[in-house]
């Protein structure tokens, strides 16, 4: 395993900084969930050249999920078949040869794709939290018709909410029951989830600084890249999703949500309502940012009702109760905001907990 050579100088500050990211992102965060990526961290973290080739990237984008993610996506597009062998194979010794390998000898590829790239959490796990709060802004407005617009939206998966077969684990079944795209999310607590039936969706519209489209070859490459390599379900999910999608692919806008929205609520028809979703979207927003976002919705409620459905960090979402519970306190609440007649009306509607796979459903009927 290429690593520290006889007479090398000492690594740097920046390289030992970078080393212990590296090791701790295998021995914290894949340990325990890709053994693969564990040991290809680790042996990224030993190695001086292949710090060194991480280093040329721009600094924010030499993060492990970042890296890993463009080494994936050279296996995936047959450019690195060593790697792509190991990874098949679920053989994490290979892999962390093949992914050092891989590094020195195509760091240009690897470093301008970190660098255009983001890295993407598009499975629609978040739609069994999604269904039913979209479900009860819609029988809150009385409307019989919904038109769906997420925010920082990437693929749009989120948006085929109600394409989606949804069990939850006190037997609630939520969605289209024939759907290739299945969900199972836990329930915490004895208060089930409210079966409650979304209207028809006639609009589906993204809004992302940089939208993908999964009828695009490199887009869905990119998707399937930021998966890790030995989660196969994980895999097969997103495929499911991302072919569910591509029968009937959203609008996608591309900009700052709080310049779009205004366009993104216009093209929703004046006889369903407007229900804009931000599912972990808005932690990225600095706070006035997310003022003016809020106010953007409440300016365009002025003719019309609009709802804003949030699944966001404790006190990220402006407006939506906390139930008490401290910021950073390792769940999400899941709010609602209705915006009618220039009034304005914000529940917390319950908590989550690993990114929508487990619910607490906590409002009032």
């Amino acid at each position: 395993m290429p690593g520290p050579t006889a007479g090398s100088p000492a690594p740097g500050g920046k390289a030992r900084t970078l080393a212990h990211t590296y090791r701790r992102f295998g021995e914290v965060d894949a340990a325990g969930t890709s053994p693969l990526y564990e040991r290809v961290a680790v042996a990224l973290s030993e190695s001086d050249a292949a710090l060194r080739a991480i280093g040329t990237a721009p600094a924010r984008r030499r993060h492990p999920r970042v890296i890993l993610a463009a080494l994936h996506d050279l296996a995936l597009a047959g450019r690195a078949p060593a790697l792509a062998a190991a990874h098949a194979a679920a053989d994490a010794d290979a892999a962390a040869r093949a992914a050092i390998d891989t590094l020195l000898r195509m760091t240009d590829s690897v470093v301008a794709t970190a660098a255009r790239r983001r890295t993407r959490s598009d499975e629609t796990g978040r739609c069994g939290v999604l269904y039913p709060a979209v479900a009860e802004a819609a029988r809150r407005v009385g409307a019989d018709a919904v038109g769906l617009i997420d925010v920082g939206c990437s693929a749009g998966l989120n948006l085929n909410v109600d394409r989606v077969g949804i069990t939850y684990s006190d037997g609630t079944s939520l969605g289209d029951p024939s759907s290739p795209v299945r969900l199972s999310p836990s329930i915490v607590g004895d208060r089930p989830v409210p079966a409650l039936a979304m209207p028809d969706v006639v609009a589906r519209i993204g809004v992302d600084l940089d939208p993908f489209d999964v009828t695009d070859a490199d887009d869905a490459r990119w998707l399937r890249a930021c998966l890790w390599p030995d989660q196969p379900e994980r895999i097969a999910r997103l495929d499911a999703e991302m072919a569910l999608a591509a029968t009937a692919p959203p609008l996608l806008l591309r900009g700052d949500a709080v310049e779009v929205l205004p366009e993104a609520i216009a093209a929703v028809p004046a006889d369903a309502l407007p229900v804009v979703t931000t599912t972990w979207a808005l932690s990225v927003f600095p706070p006035e940012s997310r003022l003016r976002f809020l106010h953007r919705l409440h300016e365009a409620a002025v003719g019309r009702a609009v709802a804003w459905v949030s699944v966001e960090g404790v006190g990220v979402a402006p407006t939506v109760p906390t139930f008490g519970d401290r910021r950073a306190s390792g769940h999400s609440v899941i709010g609602l905001t209705v915006f009618h007649h220039s009034t304005l009306h914000a529940e917390a509607l319950g908590r989550c907990w690993s990114r929508g796979r487990l619910l607490a459903w906590l409002a009032d009927r």
